[in-house]
C-alpha cells in the first residue's frame, strides 16, 4: 500500500515569538510531526512567518537608518530570511525527535518562491501589518516612499501590506522529487516568498502571501491525501465567543460554504483556513482538510477530534 501524503501547517502560535521561544516550539512541532510518520505517512510542512519576518524586518530597517551606507532589505529578502532560519531550527528539531525514536529520514527546507499577481485586488486594500509600531514622523515618512500604513493608537501606526493568493509555487518539483524519496520536507514557509514573473525573471514583491491559502496550494500541487491546519483550538466554532458558540466535528464543502457566505469565520484568521480548506478538497477526490492544534494532531489525524472537512 503507497503511503499517504500529509502537509501540515503550522499558524502563528506555533513557532513562538522570539528566538528562545522558536527553539522550544520546534521541538514541540517535531514531536507531532513525528507522531503522523509513526502512521506510515509522507509529511511536508509549511509553517507561520508573522513574528519572525517581523522581527527581520524591523531590524533590517533600523540598520539601515544607523547605516545609511547599507541598502533596506526589501520585503521578498526578509521573507528569504525567515523561511531559513525557521527551516534551520525546525529541520534539526525534527532530525532529533526521529532519531530518538528509532527513525532515520533525511529532513530539509526548500527555499520556496511563490509567484502572485500583480492585478490581485488585495494590492488595493493592503491589510497585513508588519513591523513595530511608527510615531506620525515615521508614518509620513513611509508614505512618502509609497508605502501604507495604518492607526493602531493613539499617534501609533503601523505599516500594512497587501495579502495576494498564491498562483504558483515555482519549486513545487523539487519538493515533489524530495518527498518522493521520503525524505520530510519544509516548504512554503510564511507562505512563500512572494515573487512576480517578469520576462524570464522572478521579481520580488512587497506583499505577504496568505500562508493558508499557500498551504492548500501546496496540497493540492503535491496530491496530497490530507490538509492538517494546526492553529490554537481544537475545532472550529460558529457563533464564536457568545452565548451560542458551537463546535463543528465533520462537515462536507457545501456546508462550509455556507458557513462562510453566513460571515461565521474571521478574516484574516479563522476564513483563509476553511477557504483553504474546501480548495483543495474540492480539486481532488478522497481528500479531507483537518482543522485542530498541536496538541490533538494526532488524534485529528485518526479523525478523533478536530474539524474534519470532506
Amino acid at each position: 500500500m503507497s503511503e499517504k501524503t500529509v502537509v501540515v501547517a503550522l499558524g502563528h502560535r506555533a513557532l513562538g515569538t522570539t528566538l528562545p521561544e522558536q527553539k522550544t516550539a520546534t521541538k514541540l512541532a517535531a514531536k507531532v510531526i513525528a507522531d503522523l510518520v509513526e502512521e506510515g505517512t509522507r509529511v511536508v510542512i509549511s509553517h507561520s512567518n508573522g513574528p519572525q519576518v517581523g522581527m527581520i524586518h524591523t531590524a533590517m530597517n533600523e540598520f539601515g537608518k544607523a547605516h545609511p551606507d547599507y541598502t533596506f532589505a526589501p520585503m521578498s529578502v526578509c521573507s528569504a530570511m525567515s523561511q531559513g532560519y525557521i527551516g534551520y531550527d525546525l529541520q534539526n528539531a525534527i532530525r532529533a525527535e526521529l532519531i530518538s525514536r528509532g527513525i532515520y529520514k533525511p529532513v530539509s527546507t526548500v527555499l520556496t518562491q511563490v509567484v502572485i499577481d500583480p492585478y490581485d485586488e488585495a494590492f488595493a486594500e493592503p491589510e497585513k501589518i508588519i513591523g513595530r509600531v511608527l510615531n506620525a514622523e515615521e508614518a509620513e515618512a513611509e508614505e512618502e516612499k509609497g508605502n501604507f500604513v495604518t492607526k493602531v493608537g493613539e499617534g501609533q501606526y503601523r505599516r500594512i501590506l497587501a495579502a495576494p493568493k498564491p498562483q504558483k509555487i515555482v519549486e513545487i518539483e523539487t519538493v515533489k522529487v524530495l518527498s518522493a524519496a521520503e525524505q520530510i520536507v519544509i516548504a512554503a514557509g510564511g507562505g512563500g516568498i512572494p515573487v512576480l514573473e517578469q520576462g524570464t525573471q522572478l521579481n520580488g514583491a512587497s506583499a505577504i502571501i496568505e500562508k493558508d491559502l499557500a498551504a492548500g496550494l501546496l496540497a493540492e500541487e503535491l496530491n496530497a491525501d490530507t490538509l492538517m491546519i494546526l492553529t490554537s483550538v481544537e475545532k472550529v466554532s460558529l457563533d464564536h465567543n457568545t452565548d451560542h458558540e458551537s463546535y463543528l466535528d465533520t462537515i462536507s464543502t457545501e456546508d462550509a460554504k455556507k458557513y462562510i457566505a453566513g460571515k461565521q469565520f474571521a478574516a484574516g484568521s479563522m476564513l483563509p483556513k476553511i477557504e483553504a480548506g474546501v480548495s483543495f478538497v474540492e480539486k481532488g477526490t478522497g481528500r479531507r482538510t483537518i482543522i485542530t492544534d498541536m496538541a490533538h494532531a494526532k488524534d485529528g489525524y485518526r479523525e478523533k477530534t478536530g474539524t474534519i472537512i470532506k
